[in-house]
């Protein structure tokens, strides 16, 4: 008794968890907020993340209710946002907070971290605003306050546009930021001052069609360093075990789970083998030696249906946040807009494709061959430039269906179309992702007024950037 006695001054001491710590360093909150932000895009587990389906690169065997657009059966825009203020935002901002504190660390390696944290919380905001239009923001993320307003998205969209900047302004690039913390460019800060810019034009082109002087200043202002190669992808890996592991492999790969719930759909396939695209053998596996597409919004027998290929399927295959393929699309159509970039549209358009093909696998002669038919060349395939990039780009954002669904809804290609089902005429391919109903019951007030400011709390309102 006396030993035990000596060993604490009171006995609060022995409710003490010795094997938990008491706090969590900046660079740990960094690397999980990191991973919750990389896995709400990336996972295809359908109470989260629907979009592949929306833009009809994969569709369903049985469960019908996710390619028709069904987001009330199931908590998804819940999940989506549960995740992003609660796992990645306010662990973004604490470790923001935890760096601003720490005495050890230099003011030039601080200011890269912050720098790390703010270009992630843009892009984590950005993802909120463009999924859901008015969000909480202002009052977001307050202990304080449980009933937030929510903010205008526009004004909002102003505002990270301005955070993105000054994160920029901070970067040393010749010191480190978070090193082991930092899973993607492990504390490159050249890198990441690519990823911003990268980041700021492809958020500046998608005000482009509402506000074109902000898109222009914006996306000239950082198109000059912006990825130049795959080599500066923002691409986090992920392990071979869970719960680290890629998040598609989580629902499809026979190592953690025997449920066949999706295969591709034939209009992205009918799409690549009318163009004889080499990146069919990366995207799908093949059914007696064929690509075949799955009828999208119908029910479809797993083994007749080419379904996803197993290197997207690895535990340890990664997840792009950004790529040098997109930026280059990106570009092309700066030029098109006439906005102060280098290069032409095509030079831009024909190196988009040939990124997308060798960051796939595919070879120089490959895609010198796909270039050169007339439905692919930029001179002679069909359309305007909006269809020209955003067929190619739909193409070359398989396994992003985040970024695919806010690329087609900004460009209005490829011409998807609901599935046509007998008796129903009202399917609309999603605008946005409704409010969370948990927003209804818990703080009714201002979602109503959400609801009404952005023209009604419904799937197929667009969004304030998406012109009609």
């Amino acid at each position: 008794m006396i030993l035990m006695a000596s060993c604490v001054d009171n006995l609060e001491d022995y409710n003490v968890d010795q094997k938990s710590a008491e706090e969590v360093p900046p660079a740990t909150l960094f690397t999980g907020a990191v991973k919750e932000l990389t896995d709400v895009v990336t996972t295809p587990d359908v109470n989260v993340n629907n979009f592949r389906f929306y833009v009809q690169h994969w569709t369903t065997t049985q469960y019908l209710d996710e390619p028709r657009y069904n987001m009330t059966t199931r908590l998804i825009p819940q999940n989506i946002w549960q995740a992003l203020y609660r796992d990645v935002l306010a662990d973004l901002g604490e470790s923001k907070r935890l760096v601003e504190a720490d005495e050890f660390t230099s003011d030039v390696v601080k200011g890269n971290q912050i720098a790390q944290i703010e270009i992630m919380e843009v892009y984590a905001w950005s993802v909120l605003l463009n999924t859901f239009g008015d969000v909480p923001y202002s009052e977001a993320l307050n202990a304080e306050n449980s009933l937030p307003s929510y903010d205008d998205a526009e004004t909002v969209y102003s505002q990270i546009l301005t955070s993105l900047d000054a994160a920029l302004n901070r970067i040393d690039p010749d010191e480190i930021g978070f090193d082991e913390g930092d899973i993607i460019y492990e504390g490159d800060m050249d890198m990441w001052e690519k990823f911003g810019n990268s980041l700021k034009l492809k958020l500046g082109m998608v005000i482009a069609d509402v506000n074109p002087s902000l898109a222009q200043s914006t996306v000239e202002a950082a198109a000059t360093n912006v990825f130049t190669d795959n080599m500066y992808n923002g691409a986090f890996p992920y392990l071979s075990a869970p719960p680290n592991n890629n998040p598609v492999s989580e629902e499809i790969n026979p190592l953690f789970t025997s449920r066949q719930d999706y295969v591709v759909a034939n209009t992205l396939v009918d799409a690549m083998n009318e163009l004889n695209d080499p990146r069919r053998t990366f995207y799908f596996t093949q059914v007696d030696g064929e690509f075949i597409g799955g009828i999208y919004g119908f029910s479809n027998s797993y083994s007749d249906f080419s379904t996803i290929n197993p290197t997207v399927t690895d535990p340890t295959f990664e997840a792009l946040l950004l790529d040098y393929s997109e930026v280059r699309f990106l570009l092309a159509e700066a030029v098109e807009r006439g906005y102060n970039v280098a290069g032409t549209a095509e030079e831009h358009y024909n190196e988009a494709i040939a990124a997308s093909i060798a960051y796939w696998g595919g070879t120089e002669e490959q895609t010198n061959t796909y270039l050169a038919q007339p439905q692919v060349n930029y001179s002679s395939a069909s359309g305007d430039w909006r269809d020209k990039i955003g067929n190619q780009k739909w193409i070359a954002l398989y396994n992003r269906g985040y970024d695919a669904w806010l690329e087609w809804r900004r460009l209005d290609a490829p011409d998807l179309q609901p599935p046509a089902i007998e008796g129903t005429s009202d399917l609309v391919i999603p605008k946005r992702v409704i409010y969370p109903i948990n927003e209804q019951t818990l703080n009714g007030t201002n979602r109503s007024a959400a609801g009404d400011a952005i023209g009604g709390d419904s799937s197929d309102t667009y969004l304030w950037w998406d012109i009609e």
